[in-house]
C-alpha cells in the first residue's frame, strides 16, 4: 500500500502535476550545491529538507543578544582569486552575491610555548618563511612542498572516478585512482619522518592537522596535502559572515521552483520496490519524488534512514574507519571592537609540544593533561561588515578536541536538563579554554560578556552525527581505499552527496555536491561552472 502525501505540517510547497523531481536530506553546503546545479542546468524542481530551524549545515551562524558567531566556516582557501575552480562555483552558485575578504598575508600560526611560525600566502612566501625558521632544513622543506604539489595533481583523477558508474569503475577506476594511492596508505607521520628528521619541523608542518580532525600518526597524507595546497594560497571569510554562503545559493533553487524548507525532520527514505522514491517525515508525512539525494552522511543514511531490509549489503559504518575526532567550543563575545581590542585576522593554532601524536593520547588518557590543541578563530577582524551589524563588539572562538565517551553518559537527554555532573564538565573545559586563550591575548581579561560552550552533544543535536562527529569519517588511510564512498548507493534512486564522498572542509562539501549533481544529472558541472 503506498502512503499518502501531505505538505501541509511543514509547509512544503505542492510541486504541481510534475512533482518534485529530487529530494535532498540536508542543507549542508554540498546538498545546496547539489539542489543549485540540478535546479540551474538540469532545470529540476528540487527539494531540500533541514531537520535545523536554520538552512546551511556547518556554514550556519547562531546568535546571541548583540553577538553572532559560526560553527564550522573560520577561513576558506582558493576563494580570494577569481579563477580558481572554488571561487568560479561560488561565484556560479550566488549569482555573484557572495563576497570575499583576504585574511592578508597571514593566515595561520602555529604556536608552541613562545615560538611563533607564521603560514603565509603564496607557495614561493611560504617557502621562503620556512627556510628562515628553519635554515638547516631547507631541502626537506622543498620536497615537503614538491610533494604536497605531485599529491594535489593526483587527486584530480581519484576524484572522477567517484563520478563513474560502478559497473564501469570496477574495470577502470583502478587506473584512475593508483596515482593517488602512494599518498592514500601512508600516513602523515611517516611522510614527513621521511622527508625530515626535525621534530621541530614535522610538527609545525603538521600543524594544521586540527582542519581534518586526526593527528598525524592517523591521518592519511593524501587528506593533508589536499588541505595544504588548498591554504597555500592564503586564506578568506565570508563578507557578512558565513550564514552568507547559504543566504546567496538558495535563491538559485527557488527560481526553479524548487525550496529548501527547515524544522523539517526526515525519519525514513521510503523504498518501493527496491527504489528510493521519497522521504517520510517525522509526523508521518510523505514526500515523493523521482529521487533522493542524502546529504546526512553515510552513517545517518544507512544507520538510521534506510530500514534494514532497503540497505542491501550496504552498513553505516566503513570498515575500519570510525567517526572523526569530535570537538568542543567556546564561543566568547565581548564589548569592545576587535580594532579596540588588537585582534588580528591570523588563526592561532595553540600546542603544549610539537609531537601532536604524544599530545592528543596523553589528553585523551588523562583530561587534566594539557589540551592537545586549542584553535583559536577571530571572526569579527575577518569580516568587515561585523561592525555594521554589531557595533562595538567582538567576537572570539575557541575549538578544541574532546573525546564522545567523555559526554555520552548524557546523549539523549534535553539540553540545559544534564544535571551537575555535566555541568560542572563544561565549566572546567571553559575555564581551560578561556585559559588558553588568555595565554595568548591577555588583553581580553576583563572585557569577556559573554561566553559559551557547545560539546559534542551539540553536535549530534543539530547536524544529527552519531558520536558528535564534526568531520564525519575519520580522513584515515582506509577512508580514501574504499570504493563505496561515492555518489552512487547500491539502492536505486539514492544518491549520497557533500563531505563523505569527498573530504572535510568548505571545498570538500562542495566538490562532493558537483559530483553528485553531474552524476544525477548526467552532466559534467565542473564543466558548466568554468566556461
Amino acid at each position: 500500500m503506498k502512503l499518502g502525501v501531505s505538505y501541509k505540517q511543514h509547509g512544503i510547497p505542492n510541486p504541481g502535476a510534475k512533482g518534485w523531481d529530487t529530494i535532498v536530506i540536508g542543507s549542508g553546503l554540498g546538498g545546496l550545491t547539489c539542489a543549485a546545479m540540478l535546479a540551474r542546468h538540469r532545470d529540476e524542481r528540487v527539494l531540500v529538507l533541514e531537520r535545523h530551524y536554520t538552512a546551511g549545515g556547518f556554514t550556519h551562524t547562531f546568535h546571541r543578544p548583540g553577538y553572532e558567531w559560526d560553527v564550522g566556516v573560520h577561513y576558506v582557501g582558493d576563494v580570494h582569486r577569481p579563477g580558481t575552480l572554488l571561487r568560479r562555483a561560488f561565484d556560479h552558485l550566488s549569482d555573484g552575491q557572495l563576497r570575499w575578504e583576504d585574511q592578508g598575508e597571514v593566515y595561520d600560526q602555529m604556536v608552541f610555548g613562545d615560538d611563533v611560525y607564521d603560514f603565509v600566502r603564496g607557495r614561493e612566501n611560504f617557502r621562503a618563511r620556512m627556510h628562515d625558521y628553519f635554515p638547516r632544513q631547507k631541502d626537506a622543506i622543498d620536497r615537503y612542498l614538491e610533494r604536497i604539489r605531485a599529491t594535489v595533481r593526483t587527486s584530480k583523477r581519484f576524484f572522477l572516478e567517484k563520478a563513474i558508474p560502478p559497473s564501469i569503475a570496477r574495470f577502470v577506476g583502478g587506473a584512475l585512482r593508483r596515482p593517488a594511492m602512494p599518498d592514500v596508505r601512508a600516513t602523515v607521520r611517516e611522510v614527513l619522518g621521511g622527508i625530515t628528521d626535525d621534530p621541530r619541523l614535522r610538527g609545525v608542518l603538521a600543524g594544521q592537522y586540527g582542519d581534518y580532525g586526526l593527528p598525524p600518526g592517523q591521518a592519511s597524507f593524501f587528506m593533508h596535502a589536499l588541505l595544504v595546497g588548498h591554504y597555500l594560497g592564503g586564506g578568506a571569510y565570508p563578507v557578512g559572515g558565513s550564514a552568507r554562503i547559504a543566504q546567496t545559493i538558495m535563491p538559485g533553487i527557488e527560481r526553479a521552483g524548487g525550496a529548501v524548507i527547515t524544522n523539517a525532520d526526515v525519519e525514513q527514505i521510503v523504498v518501493e520496490g527496491g527504489r528510493a522514491v521519497g522521504v517520510r517525515l517525522a509526523g508521518g508525512e510523505v514526500v515523493r519524488a523521482k529521487r533522493v539525494v542524502s546529504d546526512a552522511g553515510r552513517a545517518i543514511t544507512f544507520g538510521r534512514l534506510l530500514a534494514p531490509t532497503a540497505r542491501g549489503a550496504q552498513t553505516p559504518n566503513v570498515p575500519g574507519v570510525p567517526p572523526s575526532y569530535s570537538h568542543a567550543s567556546l564561543y566568547v563575545g565581548l564589548k569592545k571592537t576587535a580594532d579596540e581590542l588588537g585582534l588580528r585576522r591570523a588563526n592561532q593554532w595553540v600546542f603544549p609540544g610539537h609531537d601532536h601524536d604524544q599530545n592528543v593520547a596523553r589528553y585523551l588518557a588523562d583530561p587534566e593533561a594539557p589540551l592537545p590543541v586549542a584553535y583559536l578563530s577571530f571572526p569579527s577582524a575577518k569580516d568587515p561588515d561585523f561592525q555594521n551589524r554589531y557595533p562595538g563588539r567582538a567576537t572570539v572562538e575557541v575549538v578544541g578536541l574532546v573525546p564522545w565517551q567523555w559526554f555520552a553518559h548524557w546523549d539523549g537527554t534535553p539540553w540545559k536538563k544534564r544535571g551537575a555532573e555535566y555541568e560542572t564538565l563544561k565549566a572546567r573545559l571553559t575555564e581551560r579554554m578561556t585559559q588558553a586563550l588568555l595565554a595568548r591575548c591577555p588583553q581580553l581579561a576583563g572585557h569577556i560578556d559573554h561566553a559559551e560552550l557547545s560539546t559534542p552533544l551539540s553536535t549530534k543535536h543539530f547536524a544529527g552525527h552519531p558520536a558528535g562527529e564534526i568531520y564525519g569519517l575519520s580522513h584515515s588511510p582506509a577512508r580514501f581505499e574504499a570504493r563505496d564512498l561515492r555518489p552512487h548507493t547500491g539502492v536505486p534512486g539514492l544518491y549520497l552527496t557533500g563531505a563523505d564522498i569527498c573530504t572535510a572542509g568548505i571545498g570538500g562539501a562542495l566538490m562532493g555536491g558537483l559530483l553528485t549533481a553531474t552524476v544525477v544529472g548526467k552532466k559534467n558541472m565542473i564543466n558548466a561552472i568554468v566556461r
